[in-house]
Order: structure tokens, then sequence, then C-alpha cells
């Protein structure tokens, strides 16, 4: 990957970057009044939780997600010279706090660009809000599923997969081990999942497909107070005996239910998380006991694409990490970075519909949104090769049209590959979508927006 001349070729043109300054990061913990941003830079809200019993997946998240908007300041000079600042709030994962700090920082400089809640609560706290402020909040693979109707939901972006189709793909691939669909009918399956909005978020897709298919479920809500103790619940699923166990786990719920799985000795290769516990705090509490655990993910692991090189020599090298430096290639680093690349393009295309070397508004990022499409050209031209999937978004489908996910399995060490895109069961998720998008929008008076354009 070129440096200093690296470009991407876009609708009209091909983009030079430069080399430049650093991105400054900076925590609203406790503080009433954040620092004041630059209104020439382009600010980016970073709803954080670094303390408390998800921070084993928010540290990552959030690492991820500054330290390459720190490279593309470093390396690039920012977006056509605009800087990138990053202005983290923490809410711990509280609603509360998550819409507070949405308050505070939606100000800032010239006025936020997105936002990304990681909380499925938070998100759906600041929809209306959002909306009304016209910020986009990009929800990548979580938040609510029905935002995916982007003539209902303007400002949500949910790509490049939801809820309910992640689940579809896990039950399909559960079905390609078995010999297809028709082996479904009659297996029963275990449901952990976090008490919670974002844990019930795929109940109702399940439920069809229990409809459809002939399997049946069992579920086991974790309360958020309690995560770490659920030897009761485990004890219930020894007695059930599951073909499959299924976990929509966070935080840390994820390393105690694989702990607790490997204690009643349940197969780990019949355990399957979803993408928000793939991480590698899911098995490393569990050491050789979590080996063969299986968890959904819609991006690559590990740190061999050639942006981490950039990241060594513009980030790491220079002590301008974010955190510790120490979530480098993880799989929730990861996703964070995903998530910041994702934004990243959407910014510099937003700058050629409106202005090069402009700030843009929060409208103007939902209107490239709306138009954004990374081929496998582009993503090889960003050196994310098998990091970030394509992505191709319209007016009317904020979630795109990618595969929905693929399955990782860990090895002891690390985590691998084991399946290609699994597909999701679209033809059964998108009528439910339309149907609680337009629900939503008769109960809110919000009228359908013409998309045909």
């Amino acid at each position: 990957m070129l440096e200093a001349t690296m470009v991407r070729k876009t609708g009209k043109a091909l983009l030079g970057l430069a080399l430049g300054a650093a991105v400054g990061v900076t925590t609203l913990a406790t503080t009433p009044v954040p620092a004041a941003a630059d209104e020439h830079e382009q600010v980016i809200p970073s709803l954080v939780y670094r303390t408390g019993p998800y921070a084993p997946g928010g540290v990552a998240l959030a690492d991820g997600f500054a330290d390459y908007f720190t490279l593309i300041n470093e390396r690039d000079g920012g977006i056509n010279g605009v800087k990138l600042e990053v202005v983290e709030c923490e809410t711990g994962y509280s609603t509360d706090r998550g819409v507070e700090c949405y308050d505070r920082t939606k100000n800032e400089g010239s006025g936020a660009t997105f936002y990304s809640p990681w909380s499925t609560g938070i998100t759906y706290a600041l929809i209306e809000k959002a909306t009304t402020d016209q910020i986009p909040i990009l929800s990548m693979g979580y938040g609510r599923t029905s935002a995916a109707d982007g003539r209902y939901f303007p400002y949500v972006f949910n790509f490049p997969s939801t809820y309910w189709n992640q689940a579809t793909a896990i039950i399909q691939h559960i079905a390609n081990l078995e010999g297809g669909t028709d082996a479904l009918k009659g297996m029963d399956f275990a449901y952990i999942h976090l008490d919670h909005p974002y844990g019930k978020e795929p109940i109702p897709t399940l439920d069809v497909m229990v409809d459809k298919f002939g399997f049946s479920y069992e579920k086991y809500p974790v309360p958020p107070a309690s995560m770490t103790e659920q030897k009761s619940i485990w004890l219930q699923i020894r007695r059930q005996r599951p073909d499959y166990v299924i976990m929509w786990g966070w935080g840390a719920m994820n390393g105690t239910a694989v702990n607790e799985a490997s204690n009643i000795k349940f197969p780990m290769e019949k355990f399957i998380g979803n993408w928000w516990s793939a991480g590698e705090d899911a098995v490393e509490a569990a050491g050789d006991g979590a080996v063969g655990y299986k968890a959904a993910t819609f991006h690559g692991a590990g740190d061999d694409y050639p942006v981490y090189a950039d990241l060594k020599k513009y980030v790491y090298d220079t002590d301008k990490f974010a955190g510790k430096g120490d979530q480098w290639g993880r799989v929730l680093y990861n996703r964070g970075m995903n998530n910041a690349i994702v934004a990243v393009e959407a910014i510099r295309d937003a700058q050629e519909m409106f202005g090069e070397g402009k700030v843009i508004s929060g409208k103007q990022m939902r209107d490239a949104l709306e138009a954004l499409t990374l081929t496998e050209q582009d993503i090889a031209d960003l050196g994310v090769t098998g990091l970030v999937p394509p992505t191709q978004i319209t007016c009317a489908n904020h979630e795109g049209q990618n595969p929905a996910i693929m399955i990782q399995q860990w090895n002891g060490s690390e985590y691998e590959m084991v399946t290609d895109w699994i597909p999701a069961m679209a033809d059964l998720t998108r009528p439910l979508v339309e149907q609680e998008a337009a629900a939503y929008a008769k109960e809110q008076g919000i009228e359908k927006r013409d998309c045909s354009s």
C-alpha cells in the first residue's frame, strides 16, 4: 500500500492524500463541558465505554476507532486537508449517559459528523433526536433492525448486516453442517442472551424461523447485573441437552458463558456466538476449554493487512495510539477500525459531492452514506482486503447489498475463518423489516420518503 501517494478512485476523480498532523482525543467522563473543537476540523464524537462490565469489548472498539482517524491525520494530513477531531465521551454502556453524551457533543466545533453509539439501547434512544438534528447514526451490525428501511429512517445506517439477518445466517450455518434446512426439523437449540434490548432483538426472527423450519429453542436471559453468575443457567442447558447453543452476549457475559460451557463439557463446535460474542475476551478465560468455540463476524481477524504497516509507522511507533496501545489486531479493535474506515470514505465522498477541503455537515454525511459504494478495488487501494467487506448502500436499503456473515473459530491462540460468506435469508427478513418500519412510521406520524430517484 502506498503511503503519501495512496489514492482511491471515487465517482469523479482520483483523490490524492497528503501527509499531516495528529488527531486529538478528548475524554468526557464527568466534565460537563468538553474541550472545544476547532470549527475547521471534522468533529467525530465517540461514545465509549472504557470502564465497567462492558469494557472488555468497549476498550478495543474505542481504540480501533480512534487509531484509524489518527492514521488519516498523521499519514494523509486529514481528508483533503481537513483534520479529524475525535471527541470521546464515556457512557459506561448506559442509555441515559449515552443520550447525555450526545447532547454534550452534537454542537462541538462545526457540529457532529455522525455518531457510533456502540449500544443498541443508546441507538434506540437517539433515533428521533438525531433525525431531528440531521446527524447520521452509524450503527454497524447492531441497533434497530427495521432502520434498514431508509424510507422511514433517513439518518440511521446499520450495514453491513442486521441482527435479524445475522440470526438467519447462523441458522443457515447450522443447516449447512447438518445437511440442509430440512434437517432443522425437530432440532432443539438453547438461546442464551443478555437481558437487554440488544439481546432480545433477534427473537422475533428466531420465532418466524421456528414456524418455517420446525426447530425449537429455549431462551436463557442473563441479567446485566449478574453477567458473571451463570452456573444455574448452564445447569439448565445441560439438562436440556440442546443440539446447539446460540449466544447473543456482551461484556463480561461472554467469557463467563464460554467458561461455564467448558465446565459442563458442552461441545464447543456446537456453541455459536454472534459477532458481539466474537472477541478474544470471550475465550481467553476458558483456556484450552474454549478451543472449537465459534462466532459470527462481518470482517477479518488479526493484523495481516497492509494498513497495519501504516498504523505501526504513523501511530504506534510515534506513541499516538489510543488507550494503552494493547488492543492491536484484536477482533473488536478491527471492528472499531471498520467503522472508522467506512466513515472516512463517506466523508471523502461527501467532500467530492459538496466541496473538497471543506468541513461537511451531518446532512451531507447522510447523503454520502446513502450513495456509498466500496468495491473490492477500493478496499484493496485502502490496504484492507479481507478486513472490510464490500459495501453498497441505497436510499431504501441502509443495511446494504452484502452477504450476511462468516463464521470464525477459536483454535487456542487465534480465530480462524472456517466458512465463506453465508447469505442471509433476506426473503424472510426484508418483509419483516418493512412491516415494522411502516408500523413505527405510522405511530410517529412519519411520511415515507420517495427513494425512486
